[in-house]
């Protein structure tokens, strides 16, 4: 035993110093720890609960299975403006949505929900509902995303947001501004046709609320309600549409103040130049001008905040037969001075051959039959007026006693005639002033009957 011991420790001493040897030779490293990604945001406790990380939410929810419901209601807060020139309106509105996603359901003793914002959204999958046929909307950020996500224990999901959205609405100005327009904010899935996804409203007609202080300038607003469709599009399929109409009655009292009124107004100030003597052309001249341009510019100021439609308005019909009326009045001045006129060359004529074929020697000798025409001696220098009886309304006349001489007897009078010279030239003006009247009153009884 001793030499066997002997025999060991020279082994044991070289396997000591070449452990150490080796240990000179290979230095010991240091073991790390890995670092964790700081690119990743850790995950909550709710999403946790929720088992976010554990499910894919790019998918739908019950994917390659029956279409999901998604229901819907909206809240109206309040419909800002309506634009006849745009053809359009803005609306601002509360949109819910409410599905079932088992995916987000998470064990609760008393059955209560969670609460979230904005944020979890992303993370999860929600209805890509969109506004068919608007133009501008937008989710309101003041003073954070107005957005709501509400989970249930059961995997139920309240999804709501605050939009404003402004979207046409196709008018039909044809009985403008007695008319009566209905406009339609649609909504539907952009990405997911009937068979994925069912869009419903989740209470019929009740889905649909209004606040009560809901008003407007220029409408009456008479009634909401909502209607479901399909819409088919030849690319992608049918696609379920949610509707909501609302019905809008335009004041007329303001147009009545600022159209109707000033052009009725107009059209009366343009007879009161059948009261005006026809020899007045100062007088009545510029009033027949002054009233045509005011109607040109009325007309012009309502065509300037309207579209330009290919249609008549029923605006334009008032405005344009008022003017047409207006003209009228001052055509039959024209009408009127140009008989006249002619009038009185007639007589000039007259009075240069009565002296030369009667044998009278003055012209005052002319004579009026008072038994004929009820009236005196009249002047003969007297042109272009003719007094009226002022409690006879019968039409004037001048009946001229004419002695034809005979030319065999020189000095005699052979025989008499009567020559009448009908003068109706004023008869215009008076019955200017029962046609001109009576026929715009017809045609406003006949107009208001139709449009209002």
């Amino acid at each position: 035993v001793p030499r066997m011991v002997k025999n060991v420790l020279p082994i044991c001493s070289l396997l000591v110093s070449f452990q150490q040897t080796t240990i000179n030779a290979f230095p010991q490293t240091p073991i790390y720890k890995r670092s964790p990604d700081m690119t990743k945001s850790p995950m909550t406790k709710s999403e946790q609960l929720l088992r976010i990380d554990d499910h894919d939410f790019t998918m739908r929810p019950a994917f390659g299975g029956p279409p999901i419901p998604v229901g819907v209601d909206v809240q109206v807060e309040s419909l800002d403006t309506i634009s006849e020139v745009d053809m359009d309106f803005t609306m601002t509105l509360y949109l819910r949505h409410y599905w079932k996603d088992e995916r987000l359901s998470f064990p609760s003793n008393n059955n209560q929900s969670m609460t979230f914002d904005s944020r979890l959204v992303k993370k999860i999958w929600v209805p890509d509902m969109f506004f068919v046929h608007s133009k501008r909307s937008f989710i309101h950020d003041t003073t954070t995303d107005n957005v709501m996500l509400r989970v249930y224990p059961d995997g139920n999901v309240l999804y709501s947001l605050r939009v404003t959205v402004t979207a046409m609405c196709n008018m039909d100005l044809s009985r403008f501004p007695l008319d009566t327009q209905t406009c339609s904010l649609e909504i539907e899935s952009y990405a997911y046709t009937d068979d994925d996804l069912m869009l419903y409203w989740k209470k019929g007609n009740e889905s649909l609320n209004t606040d009560d202080r809901i008003s407007l300038s220029q409408f009456l607003i008479q009634k909401f309600h909502t209607t479901t469709k399909l819409a088919f599009y030849s690319s992608t399929g049918w696609y379920n549409r949610l509707y909501i109409h609302f019905t809008l009655r335009r004041h007329i009292f303001f147009f009545l103040l600022q159209t109707y009124f000033p052009a009725t107004l107009m059209v009366m100030l343009s007879w009161v130049s059948f009261w005006i003597d026809r020899r007045a052309v100062p007088a009545r001249v510029p009033l027949g001008i002054t009233t045509v341009l005011t109607m040109s510019t009325i007309i012009t100021g309502v065509n300037a905040s309207m579209p330009r439609v290919s249609y008549i308005k029923a605006v334009d019909i008032y405005l344009w037969v008022s003017f047409v009326f207006v003209f009228l009045s001052v055509i039959e001045y024209a009408a009127v001075n140009y008989l006249s006129t002619v009038q009185e060359r007639k007589e000039r004529k007259l009075r240069e051959r009565l002296p030369c074929t009667c044998g009278i020697g003055n012209p005052d000798d002319l004579m009026i039959d008072p038994m004929i025409t009820g009236y005196g001696s009249m002047d003969g220098n007297t042109t272009g007026h003719y007094g009226m009886p002022e409690n006879d309304g019968r039409q004037e006349r001048m009946l001229a006693q004419v002695a034809l001489s005979d030319p065999q007897l020189t000095g005699q009078v052979k025989a008499r005639s009567y020559v009448n010279i009908w003068i109706d030239t004023h008869a215009i003006d008076k019955y200017s002033r029962v046609v001109f009247p009576g026929a715009y009153i017809l045609f406003n009884i006949i107009y208001w009957s139709i449009y209002s």
